[in-house]
């Protein structure tokens, strides 16, 4: 017969850490962002755009030049 191993039941703290990681910053409004270069052009005004995407929750921000 093989041996018996018992696991530690996980911290219920490290748990909800763990869920609400990136998280509880962008809903707080510290995103992470990073330019998008994928759209650079607004087509309906004509003008050049820097699109902003955060990294964490997928939020777009766009700043005209």
């Amino acid at each position: 017969m093989g041996q018996v191993i018992e696991f530690k039941k996980p911290n219920q703290k490290q748990k909800t850490k763990e869920k609400a990681k990136g998280k509880t910053l962008c809903i707080n409004g510290f995103h992470k962002w990073a330019v998008d270069k994928s759209k650079q052009f607004d087509v309906k005004s004509g003008k050049l755009v820097t699109v902003y995407r955060c990294e964490r929750c997928n939020e777009v921000k766009v700043k005209a030049h």
